[in-house]
This record gives C-alpha cells, structure tokens and sequence, in this order.
C-alpha cells in the first residue's frame, strides 16, 4: 500500500506538473496587448511587423531615444505619458498611468511574432489548422505516455502482491502475444486502419485544388494595410469595376498616379516600391513629368483569386444585388499587405458575416465554400427593387411565407447557374 501510495503521489506531482505547462499568459500581458490594440495600433504595427506610421516598438528600449538613458523603462513611461520630455511633437500624448504602460511595455517584450510562409506560384500555404501529421504524432505521444503509465500502475500492484514485473518491452510483447491470438480483435484492428487510412486518402484527394492563403509574391510589394486600412481608400475606387462588372479587375498603372504624382516616398518601403511604378509609365520624380517617347512596361501582377474556366462568377451580381461587401468573400483584406486568399474561419470572424447568419464549413474558393453562402445568407427582398416582383409572388405560396429566404430557395443551387 505504500508503494501505491507513493505512486500516486508521483502521478499527482506529473500532472500538476504537466498542467504549469500549459498555464496562459499573465494577467499583466493580456492587459498590455489589449491596451496596444485599443491605443497602439493606430499608428503602430505588432512588435516586429516593420515601420507604420510611426516606428516598429520591437526592442523598443534599445532604440536611439532610451539606450543612453540611465532608467530606460522609467522614460519610456514618461515619453509614451508626455513624448514632449524627449521633444518628439508628432506623437499624441496618452492617457495611460504607469502600470498600464508596463504592462504594453511587457506585451511589447513578450510578443513573439506569427511565422507566415509566403508561397511561390506554385506552392499552397495553410498557416492556421493544424496538420494532420502534427495531430497524429501528438495522439501518438499520448498514447506511449498512456501505455507507460498503465504498465507503471500494474507493476506496482504485483509488488503489493509480491509478483514477477515486468519491463515495458516485456508488458509489450505479452500483449501482442495475446492480441494476436486473438482473429476477432485483429479483424477489427484491421478494419479501423483501413478506415484510417481511406480517411487520410479521402482528405488529400479533397485537399488538391485547394488554395486558402495563397499569397504569391508580387512585383511590387502594395501594402493594402496602408491604402484601405490607413488612408481609407474605398475598395472600389482601385477595383472600380466589381459594382458594373464580372470581374473586379486589376487597376492600371496610370490610377496609382492619380495619387503617386505626388506621394513620392512610402511608409514602409520609402522609395523602393513607389519607384517600380514610375519605371512602368515612365515618370520622373524629380521632375515631376513623365518622360517623352518613352516605352511603358507593364507590371505583371500574380493573380491571386481564381476560379476554373468552367465556373461563372459575376461580381456586379454580388455587390450590387446580394449587397455583400468585399471583406465577406476576401476577408479584412485593409489588415493585410499583398493578396491572399482569405481562410474561412477567419470568414466566419467577419462582423458583416456574423450579423448575417453566413457560415462557411467549406474551403474558401471551393464550390461548398459557394454553396455555404447560398444556404445562409438572407436575401433582402424588401428593401431591394431587383427581387421586387419575386417578393410579391413569393408572399402568396404558403411554402415560403414566415421562411428565411435564401439564394438556395430561389434557385441559388442550380447547377446552369453557376457552370457553363
């Protein structure tokens, strides 16, 4: 029995010791980051996500203004309270007390930034589900752990009876001696690893064609984080057509002029990538004229959203009619830099789509993806002069009265609809 008992001790101490393993992040952190979302983020990027509109805060302390001085983080309190004590003007002061700066200092230090894979033309990235070899191998571990600890526990009995153990390699080959001589239990065994195994055929077969994350390099770097998100330009002055058209089209060159005969110098790039467009139309930023006889260049966007030739999609048909907005298909792309095919939980995070009741369980891009949308989304029929006429029959068929009316119900799920 005492041997049991100082087993269980052992167990309990592991456990609890396991369990410290997995403890959140500090109350102080939290508080920290929620302050830098509320206060920060406005004119800084996450620790480690480059220059925004004021400077990247990773090693914040260790920066120009604070490495010389003797209490680095007691004048970092005092420039974030007052940033005229350092004779810094084009920052606000904030209204913070120095435990709230802390713990944004302490968010600022801890901060380990997200690894993003960029893919090439020709890779698919997922960056948010776990794989199902990860998922595998941590079933694995817990099953080896599970085994070591039932062979633990029957060992110690047989000492509280005075019986032979055995070692794990012993216990092991026991049981597989027993198993085996068992038909019935091998039969079924086999049968879970065929089912097993036909699961995993079946979801890489599903998989192929899937494109959630894509995000191919482009040849210049256009940041849509500071031209949606930071000066607020509506979507549709770049991609006009997507109101009036299938397509949303790419803007030309000559529409970023509109505002770039001016901004010469980007946040994050400087010069670099702003330069790549004059070499296009052939513009002298010195000057500030464009360059007689010269040969334009056009700039070879990577294609990022794209359907098969045998899908017809119609974008007018969903801006102007559905009434959806560019964030429920492509995401909070004013967040983002390049193009990159949104992933459908962070769809489903969308407000626009939670006040809808839209929920994607498909991948995004993939005709389930579609169909999802056409089973949810409520069509606005009262306000909207395009289903005007259907509305009025639709109220006369009891089948449809006091019924949420979905594009699946008026024909959103035929097949002509969508494939040629």
């Amino acid at each position: 029995m005492i041997l049991l008992k100082n087993f269980t001790i052992r167990l309990l101490f592991i456990s609890v010791l396991s369990s410290l393993c997995f403890v959140s992040i500090s109350q102080d952190v939290a508080e920290g980051e929620q302050i830098f979302k509320n206060v920060c983020k406005a004119c800084h990027n996450l620790p480690g996500g480059g220059m925004s509109t004021g400077p990247d805060l990773k090693d914040v302390l260790n920066s120009e203004k604070f490495v010389n001085q003797e209490d680095r983080t007691e004048t970092f309190i005092k420039y974030v309270q007052n940033p005229l004590t350092l004779g810094v003007a084009a920052m606000p002061a904030q209204d913070l007390d120095d435990t709230q700066v802390l713990s944004v200092l302490e968010f600022i230090n801890t901060y380990v930034p997200e690894e993003k894979e960029v893919s090439s033309n020709e890779e698919i990235v997922v960056v948010d589900e776990m794989s199902s070899v990860n998922i595998l191998i941590i079933i694995s571990i817990v099953f080896i752990i599970l085994i070591i600890a039932l062979i633990s526990i029957k060992n110690t009995l047989k000492k509280i009876q005075n019986q032979k153990t055995e070692t794990i390699s012993e216990s092991i080959i026991n049981f597989c001696k027993v198993y085996w001589a068992n038909s019935k239990a091998v039969l079924i065994s086999a049968f879970i690893l065929f089912i097993f195994v036909l699961k995993i055929v079946f979801d890489t077969m599903m998989g192929i064609g899937v494109v959630e994350g894509y995000q191919p390099d482009q040849p210049i770097q256009f940041s849509h984080k500071i031209h949606a998100g930071v000066n607020g330009i509506d979507c549709n002055y770049c991609h006009s057509s997507a109101r009036n058209s299938k397509t949303a089209s790419v803007p030309s060159a000559d529409l970023c002029m509109n505002c770039h005969t001016q901004i010469k110098t980007g946040t994050i790039t400087g010069e670099t990538e702003i330069n790549k467009i004059y070499d296009a139309v052939g513009f002298n930023p010195e000057t500030g004229k464009y360059i007689e006889d010269y040969q334009q260049k056009p700039i070879e966007w990577v294609r990022v959203h794209s359907l098969p030739d045998l899908t017809y999609f119609n974008h007018s048909q969903h801006v102007n009619v559905a009434g959806l907005e560019c964030q429920q298909c492509h995401g909070n792309v004013e967040e983002k830099t390049v193009g990159q095919v949104a992933f459908k939980d962070e769809l489903n995070k969308v407000q626009k789509n939670q006040d809808e009741g839209i929920k994607f369980k498909h991948p995004t891009l993939t005709m389930g993806w579609c169909i999802d949308c056409h089973r949810t989304k409520e069509i606005d029929m009262e306000s909207n002069e395009y289903y005007a006429d259907m509305h009025e029959k639709l109220k006369s068929d009891p089948k449809y009265q006091d019924k949420k009316i979905t594009p699946a119900l008026i024909g959103g799920m035929e097949c002509g609809k969508c494939h040629y």
